[in-house]
């Protein structure tokens, strides 16, 4: 079966930050009790997701407004990360096949140390302010003005491994501020201060109050550690098509087309019109919005509506997929809205697959990695994962 390649055309989607419910370390983390789709549910009267439900995301994971779907046309499993860390690349380059065992550098507590904020400002030539942990429209809403009003330099951190710098695109400019994410990039490659990722938070507005980010926001990733199945695809002479945050994920790494969205909606619209097109291989899609607009801002309502926006998208790119096409739909890590702080919470995540040439579905084994993804797609075009690499194929249980 590995050798037939008996899907033609592979969609993977990354529903960013939906955990379904805490991993067995979970203490480690701090991160006991929670459970990103299973607490949204709880909390909302009205959660309307048909096209989820009858792949079969309710008979995975229990939901108050959702019933299990009598026949799911899918199989559906629970995933558990073997990496360390809880955050979006540690997830993404696992199911890729890399088993990260060292956790990126945090600085959530105390802001960036003195010295490198030191030469950050000598080499880019601007004042920085801020330098602590904070929500990125809060801080806005705090320096914003004066940035503006100096050419001093928002920078600030979150309780993921992320270095994030503020520019108003009027007047910092979005290429000034992009220089500057990539010297901040080159000095954060240190051991002690390597965040695994630096990112550029345009934005535009005058005022407090009137400040909002805008779709033109870079992600500098560190670099994944050694080669990844999307490597192999793409030497192999696969389409490996990534939509969203993907290709500042892998930094390029296995990508030949690199698509932007402007949110996860437009992510899904993307991803159907990649669908009404012929390809060879993969179509990567990550919809960051539940984790960066929901999920870290603690907004339960938002994350259950975005849900039911995806659901609704997802009804019509399962009109469009073909007999030899195969959906996988899945989760990089958790970000329960109802749970202290703000941080990714440790959670397991769903995988769910479909395709219309399916004449079985129902429960699969839970797996003890995200890289049984990477794994099971190379399986399918007859390749090999990488050495080094972690993970296991599924594809004789999808029939």
């Amino acid at each position: 079966m590995a050798s037939t390649g008996k899907f033609k055309r592979i969609f993977c989607i990354v529903m960013d930050s939906l955990g379904i419910g805490e991993e067995p370390d979970a203490a480690a983390y701090n991160d006991v009790g929670s459970d990103t789709l299973g607490h949204i549910s709880e909390r909302m009267d009205s959660f309307v997701i048909p096209n989820l439900q009858k792949i079969g995301m309710a008979n995975l994971k229990k939901l108050k407004q959702v019933p299990p779907a009598e026949k799911p046309l899918g199989y559906y499993a629970v995933l558990r990360e073997k990496s360390v860390g809880k955050d979006t690349m540690t997830g993404h380059w696992e199911m890729m096949g890399l088993h990260t065992t060292k956790p990126f550098v945090t600085f959530t507590d105390t802001g960036f140390p003195p010295e490198l904020i030191a030469e950050l400002e000598k080499r880019t030539g601007h004042k920085v302010i801020g330098n602590k942990s904070a929500s990125g429209t809060a801080i806005l809403d705090e320096l914003a003005e004066e940035e503006i009003a100096t050419g001093h330099m928002i920078v600030y951190t979150s309780a993921d491994s992320v270095l994030q710098i503020c520019g108003n695109e009027e007047t910092f400019g979005l290429d000034e501020l992009y220089r500057c994410c990539e010297i901040a990039r080159e000095i954060t490659m240190k051991d002690e201060w390597k965040v695994g990722r630096v990112i550029a938070r345009p934005y535009v507005g005058k005022k407090k109050g009137e400040f909002k980010r805008t779709a033109n926001r870079h992600d500098y990733a560190v670099k994944p550690f050694g080669k990844t199945a999307l490597n192999v695809l793409k030497d192999a002479g696969k389409d490996m098509i990534s939509i969203g945050k993907i290709n500042d994920i892998f930094v390029g790494e296995g990508v030949t087309e690199a698509i932007h969205s402007e949110s996860s909606v437009n992510g899904m619209e993307q991803t159907i019109e990649v669908a009404q097109r012929d390809f060879d291989g993969l179509c990567f899609v990550n919809l960051v919005d539940f984790d960066a607009l929901w999920g870290h801002r603690r907004n339960v309502e938002g994350y259950a509506k975005e849900i039911e926006k995806f659901d609704v998208k997802l009804g019509e790119l399962l009109k469009v997929l073909r007999e030899d096409d195969l959906l996988l739909i899945t989760a990089d890590h958790g970000n329960d809205p109802t749970f202290h702080g703000t941080d990714h919470t440790r959670e397991k995540v769903p995988l769910l697959a479909y395709s219309p040439s399916f004449t079985g579905s129902g429960a699969l084994e839970e797996t003890d990695t995200f890289a049984v993804i990477g794994a099971t797609i190379l399986d399918n075009f007859g390749l090999k994962m990488p050495e080094n690499t972690i993970g296991y194929s599924i594809l004789d249980k999808l029939n």
